[in-house]
């Protein structure tokens, strides 16, 4: 018998336990240890079907082709798709939803259409309409250092900076700032003075089309920034590529702390007249807990844009509050 009150497979249990004792009889720490491994090693064939349980999992597919490529490569794509880009002009329909884990429960808001206009380098215009009525919910411009924030229905302007709250507010979307949008929409360029460590991984996903699990691999190319002249390195971005055809896939940005800051997660890619865009780009806020998804209906990159189209038209009467 043993300590589980019960042999363990009949006449297999006691070739297992001779086997041990007479390994364990074995003088010395270094034979004990060895005879002990040489005993495990000789049960588990024993064991046939005795103490573990062998069920079915969904198996990934793997894809037929994977590509690789050197870290250079890498870098050198992210740098060719942002330079290649100057200005864009989108109609999207936004999604937002606020809360998570942290506050344990999570309000997913009704949809709403709007537009966005970007021009390097920091340029933003943001225009959100209501839902079935079709007026302007709010209409936001920023010129990389300021921004305004028209809100029509309150008929209420919020002018601020474009770095982050000192004291957030308990309402996670009213701590948005334009640079969240800047930072989402194009991935900046990696820089001849950033640390990189590039690494390699794989995850599961259910292709939406086939509805099978399929399995990814991907790249990792951790930004890094060094602290003075020390050893200590400050990780800035992550951005992820897919291997099967090296686009970027997500890319997190880390705040001083160490902490996730804002995720972009990049939808497969469509195509818009003649350019290639991803068709959602969905932007999370972690710490903020709240995240936006941004799905694009027709983009045009590299239109001349004005100044005048990143300015707003604030109407008389309307109350100003200044962000500290």
């Amino acid at each position: 018998m043993n300590a589980m009150g019960g042999r363990l497979c009949g006449r297999k249990a006691s070739r297992v336990d001779g086997t041990y004792s007479r390994l364990a009889a074995l003088s010395g720490t270094r034979r004990v240890r060895g005879g002990v491994s040489v005993a495990l090693m000789l049960a588990l064939p024993a064991l046939n079907g005795c103490l573990w349980h062998t069920r079915k999992v969904p198996q990934a597919i793997m894809p037929a082709n994977v590509l690789t490529a050197l870290p250079e490569q890498l870098v050198d794509g992210i740098n060719k798709q942002y330079d290649a880009i100057d200005t864009i002009k989108a109609t999207v329909t936004f999604t937002a939803t606020q809360g998570g884990s942290l506050k344990g429960s999570e309000t997913t808001y009704t949809s709403f259409s709007g537009y966005i206009l970007l021009r390097k380098p920091e340029s933003l215009r943001v225009i959100g309409f209501l839902p079935v009525v079709h007026t302007v919910a709010f209409d936001m411009a920023s010129d990389g250092q300021t921004f305004e924030l028209l809100i029509p229905p309150k008929s209420k302007v919020v002018e601020g900076t474009n770095a982050a709250p000192k004291k957030p507010s308990t309402n996670a979307f009213e701590n948005m700032r334009p640079y969240i949008f800047v930072d989402s929409l194009l991935i900046r360029r990696i820089g001849p003075e950033d640390e990189l460590l590039p690494t390699a991984d794989s995850k599961t996903e259910v292709n939406p089309k086939t509805k099978k699990l399929e399995l990814v691999p991907e790249y990792l190319l951790t930004i890094l920034n060094r602290q003075g002249t020390s050893n200590i390195l400050h990780a800035k971005r992550v951005i992820y590529f897919s291997r099967i055809d090296l686009r970027p896939i997500e890319e997190d940005i880390y705040d001083q702390n160490g902490q996730i800051q804002t995720q972009a997660t990049y939808g497969r890619p469509q195509k818009f007249g003649d350019e290639i865009f991803p068709g959602t780009i969905t932007i999370k806020r972690p710490l903020d807990q709240y995240q936006i998804l941004i799905s694009f209906q027709k983009v045009t990159v590299n239109q001349p844009l004005t100044d005048d189209q990143f300015q707003l038209t604030i109407p008389e009467g309307t109350a100003v509050q200044k962000l500290p």
